[in-house]
């Protein structure tokens, strides 16, 4: 049996989690997305190195943040000790450094 890892959510994350829901019409379709995120996130709990080092990131040599997928959507996160933090999720539709410069200028 593989150790437990606690999941948190940064507010970031939160938020975009939620802008990506309000684009929805129908509430039905958007509480089906923030449930997904939710078990996706939870799977989280067990084995979250599978998921793969952000390749953007990588290619800096930043190796700390990892990312799986609910398409179109990237959910990064990193690991620390026992506890994953969903730091954000991202169109991966869209190029990350575009999304990064529009997170930082806010």
């Amino acid at each position: 049996m593989s150790a437990r890892f606690t999941v948190h959510w940064t507010p970031e994350a939160e938020d975009d989690a939620a802008t990506i829901v309000d684009y929805f019409d129908d509430p039905i379709n958007a509480e089906k997305v923030i449930v997904q995120f939710g078990e996706r996130a939870d799977s989280l709990q067990t084995f979250p190195e599978r998921g793969r080092v952000v390749p953007e990131l990588r290619s800096i040599g930043v190796l700390d943040y990892r990312e799986v997928f609910h398409k179109p959507w990237r959910m990064v996160y990193a690991i620390k000790g026992k506890e994953v933090w969903i730091m954000a999720v991202l169109d991966g539709r869209r190029a990350l450094t575009d999304l990064l410069f529009e997170r930082l200028t806010r």
